[in-house]
């Protein structure tokens, strides 16, 4: 059986295939300003890395804030439900699952068999999610990818206000005028950014077995400090952490397809 996961998102739109449970293929691509021909580049890239065609999939489901545009999609899966079931497929001992991406945070805790229990979003503000800090990398002229390592040489601790991602860019220019060095107004900026993470956390409860999905489980900085506030010594990370949530909807359109489908 081969089915596909469409996961669309603000920024970007992922693709996962799915033979017998097995990930075959993946696609990615810009979300952009047409999300519904974003999506089928998105298919189209997946199902040429998978070497099938779209004809030989029984199920394509869709999910993400952006799941409605997705035509290729016969089945509609909840943002919540998609990351559930893609981080327990990959960990099965995950009872806490934290999603962070490019403009929101979401938490989920499971039971063993990863069933949702409680979940929490934090969409109210860019400052708890990945915008956050693509922002401060060009208030401070860093590339994105180098901001969270720079974070890392630093043990200064720094107030900032993140509550809000424009008057904390407004602190980073101050900061800047003062003469502060840009590791320490770095750091300042992943901790704020953590701690707003970490209130979510704490809305559906900590457990040892958490594991993080979304484009920010790339950033080292951003993981240690999540790590120093919860009082945990491991955050299990998915091997490529931002295709979790079409994993998830790639397995619900298997249960979708039914036993007695090819």
């Amino acid at each position: 059986m081969m089915t596909a996961g469409i996961d669309c998102g603000a920024k970007n739109i992922k693709t996962v295939v799915l033979k017998e449970g097995q990930v075959i293929g993946k696609g990615k691509t810009p979300t952009g300003f047409d999300p519904a021909a974003s999506a089928e580049a998105s298919l189209d890239q997946a199902l040429e890395q998978a070497g099938v065609q779209r004809e030989d999939l029984e199920v394509i489901a869709g999910t993400g804030s952006g799941r409605a545009c997705i035509q290729a999609a016969k089945l509609e899966v909840d943002d919540i439900q998609g990351i559930c079931k893609g981080a327990h497929s990959i960990f099965q001992n995950a009872r806490t699952v934290v999603d962070v991406g490019a403009e929101e945070g979401r938490a989920a805790r499971l039971d063993k068999s990863g069933n949702l229990e409680d979940f929490a979003v934090n969409e109210k503000c860019a400052a708890g999610a990945g915008m956050f800090i693509e922002t401060m990398s060009r208030a401070l002229e860093i590339p994105l990818e180098e901001l969270g390592p720079l974070a890392l040489t630093s043990d200064k601790e720094i107030p900032m206000n993140a509550q809000c991602a424009v008057f904390a860019e407004s602190e980073v220019v101050g900061l800047i005028h003062a003469g502060t060095e840009k590791k320490d107004i770095s750091r300042a900026i992943h901790v704020a950014m953590a701690h707003r993470i970490v209130t979510m956390i704490r809305q559906v409860g900590v457990n040892e077995d958490m594991v993080m999905i979304g484009g920010v489980a790339y950033n080292p900085a951003i993981v240690t400090i999540l790590k120093q506030e919860l009082g945990l010594e491991t955050i299990y990370i998915p091997e490529a952490p931002e295709f979790t949530a079409a994993l998830g909807a790639a397995l619900a359109a298997v249960e979708e397809a039914g036993p007695g489908a090819r």
